[in-house]
């Protein structure tokens, strides 16, 4: 995440400051103490030449095996390697991964235009603005009114066909993250109209590469009818992967509206998150956004840091009384379903 974009206790470069006096200013003075804002480039490089290895033995496993339905059987692994491209993306957007801007946005165009045809400029726009004001009724993008809804002010407001969906929306949650990778490059080549002249060219250039490789690929391997169906599965199991890691962060958590806004920087994104607990296989899937809070706090924290954090927040949490919740992967779906399917029945009937 862009630094400029943060309120001033969260500015949190190893050698930056925090106001005095503040809630946060000693939970990030003992972070940059234990060496946790240090960058882990060499971890990074591992990471990423891993998951090209295995995007590269997918493709080749798709060419060699050819005309044969069949060969949607390399969908599944090809839609969770595209989420790993996608946690990439996200952390070059926080600066996670290089020190320096310009780095950080290569390694976020390449994974996030050219790889998986979504638009790196488009997401961080949106994503800063959900950092800095997390579940904020009116700031937070992430849940203003769209497909879904998430207060019942919002619901109350539904009509026609939008008001079935409403009330419906807890049980039509996972099969509509089906449509989601279609959905972010569908807005992706729609925020090139918002784009600067030089990034559009850039950014459409990519996603441009992106699409003709994508098709090209797959229609060499495939026929028509074939490749359609591959395509299809891909996305469609993508986009439930990447919402699955999303959804459990934030959703049934408290929402702020304007008397919110006095809380400070640790307040505002502790209380508005939730971690996930589990071991490695958790971490790899959710690509560490099940330390979310640890992740809101110091978004430009490495991701392998994240688990050292954890302690250090939840035992400065308890010492303030600010909760810290943390529950297990259904539980969070859970609850997260369960604020939906309340916040639906204000919809009223259809």
């Amino acid at each position: 995440m862009s630094q400029a974009t943060l309120p001033p206790e969260s500015r949190v470069r190893a050698g930056g400051t925090a106001p005095p006096g503040s809630e946060f200013a000693p939970l990030l003075r003992e972070v940059r103490a234990q060496g946790l804002l240090e960058r882990r480039r060499g971890w990074y490089a591992r990471m990423i030449t891993l998951n090209l290895l295995a995007l590269a033995a997918v493709v080749v496993a798709l060419v060699l095996a050819g005309n044969t339905w069949w060969t949607l059987l390399l969908a599944p692994p090809l839609a969770v390697l595209s989420a790993r491209t996608a946690f990439v993306g996200h952390d070059a957007g926080h600066s996670q991964i290089a020190t320096g801007r310009r780095a950080n946005r290569a390694i976020g165009l390449v994974h996030g235009n050219l790889f998986l045809g979504m638009s790196y400029a488009w997401w961080n726009d949106k994503h800063n603005r959900h950092h800095a004001n997390p579940n904020h009724i009116e700031k937070d993008p992430d849940v203003g009114v769209g497909a879904l809804v998430w207060t019942e002010e919002q619901a109350a407001e539904r009509r026609g066909f939008a008001r079935w969906v409403t009330r419906h929306q807890a049980r039509l949650f996972f099969p509509m993250l089906l449509l989601e990778g279609i959905a972010l490059k569908v807005s992706s080549v729609q925020d090139l109209r918002r784009q600067p002249p030089r990034e559009r060219a850039v950014e459409g250039a990519l996603l441009a590469l992106h699409l003709i490789g994508y098709g090209v690929l797959l229609l060499s391997c495939l026929p028509v009818g074939k490749a359609l169906a591959f395509a299809l599965l891909h996305q469609a199991l993508f986009g439930l992967h990447l919402g699955m890691a999303f959804a459990p962060n934030h959703k049934g958590m408290e929402m702020p509206d304007a008397a919110g806004e006095r809380w400070g920087h640790l307040r505002r994104q502790v209380l508005t998150s939730r971690n996930v607990r589990g071991g490695a296989v958790t971490d790899w899937l959710l690509g560490g956004l099940n330390y979310q809070i640890e992740h809101h706090l110091f978004p430009n924290l490495p991701r392998p840091h994240l688990r050292l954090a954890r302690p250090l927040v939840r035992q400065h949490c308890r010492v303030l009384g600010v909760p810290y919740t943390e529950t297990g992967l259904l539980d969070s779906y859970r609850q997260g379903l369960r604020h939906m399917h309340t916040v639906g029945g204000a919809a009223g009937p259809a």
